[in-house]
């Protein structure tokens, strides 16, 4: 999705993101989009504030980026020299932008790698939806060829990288204490409407912790929270936030929060869990309240970004079969022509 990189670009992010009806359906919504940007933006913008000022995600991703085309330039030189592009679905750099300066570049064989490990038609849906329009305005001609990497949740590197951080924090605690410590797996949270139609998003986040949790071999409890939660209606639980709060009442002393749908730092990690849920967590006498660091520019993930590319293009696949199968409930017709688009790429 992106994340602003200063706090006036906060309105027109959250402009874009409510705009988007892949992601979310609103009675009336482009009104409804101005309202809710105008009346979220001053919180929003105090959040950013608390966190330096905008978010740092453009900066982990292009550097992910620049470390990934080393990396493959060395292990893949039949396919090099690579290069990596950014495209944000709310935020600069947008999509359609993207597309037009790979035109210019003149690009003729692109990989979308979309950097949500878990594939939701909510996140990794919406961007291809949006790549595919931009396509179809700024390259009708089909000149760049494309392939898709749809989701990895379980490729051992991203697994590895995780398990890692996990395991560094750990040794923060007590030793007497460290077995007991409750590892909690944060992801984003979903409407229950979107899960409801069979969105693959909630196995996919629980496939990745069960590998994360057997690649550990340790002997911590752990649960599956969610966070994020936005308006009235019902979404997938429970809230990180409530299971802080209740662990806390229940005298869990030492809670470790785990990003585990992320790849970056922005506001869900420096603001909503180490703030926010810090605060909460403080209130309710959890004193051993930890977060496991985000994964960034850690060697060992750049590295599995690295090896999935490449395992990608030594494939030779255009998409996965799981991408070619829509949800069963699927109500979003654009989606159906997104996936027949990608489907039909000829290499």
């Amino acid at each position: 999705m992106g994340g602003p990189a200063t706090l006036d670009k906060v309105h027109d992010f959250l402009h874009n993101l409510f705009s988007d009806s892949d992601l979310m359906r609103l009675p009336i919504q482009p009104l409804a989009a101005k309202f809710i940007a105008r009346r979220r933006t001053p919180q929003i913008q105090d959040q950013y504030n608390q966190i330096g000022g905008g978010s740092p995600i453009l900066h982990w991703t292009e550097k992910q980026g620049e470390m990934m085309e080393k990396i493959l330039d060395q292990i893949s030189p039949e396919t090099a020299p690579h290069k990596h592009y950014v495209a944000f679905r709310y935020v600069d750099p947008l999509t359609a932008d993207t597309v037009k300066q790979m035109k210019e570049d003149g690009i003729k064989r692109a990989v979308v790698f979309t950097q949500y490990p878990q594939y939701s038609c909510s996140t990794t849906g919406s961007s291809l939806n949006e790549l595919y329009r931009c396509l179809k305005k700024s390259d009708p001609e089909n000149d760049i060829k494309w392939s898709v990497i749809d989701r990895w949740n379980t490729h051992p590197g991203f697994v590895k990288a995780i398990s890692q951080k996990i395991k560094a924090k750990l040794q923060e605690y007590p030793s007497a204490e460290r077995d007991h410590v409750v590892l909690l797996f944060s992801a984003h949270s979903l409407p229950m409407s979107i899960v409801n139609r069979g969105d693959p998003y909630p196995a996919e986040v629980a496939a990745t912790v069960d590998h994360v949790i057997r690649h550990l071999k340790v002997r911590n409890p752990h649960r599956l929270v969610w966070q994020s939660q936005v308006g009235p209606s019902a979404w997938l639980g429970p809230q990180t936030g409530d299971a802080i709060k209740k662990y806390g009442e229940m005298g869990k002393k030492n809670l470790l929060l785990v990003p585990i749908a992320f790849t970056s730092d922005h506001i869900e990690t420096l603001f909503e869990l180490d703030i926010e849920y810090g605060k909460e967590a403080h209130e309710s006498g959890v004193t051993g309240y930890k977060r496991s660091e985000s994964l960034n520019d850690d060697p060992t993930f750049v590295q599995a970004m690295a090896d999935i590319v490449k395992g990608h293009l030594d494939a030779g696949q255009i998409t996965s079969p799981l991408m070619a199968l829509r949800c069963p409930a699927c109500n979003n017709d654009k989606c159906a022509e997104q996936k027949e688009f990608f489907a039909s790429q000829k290499l």
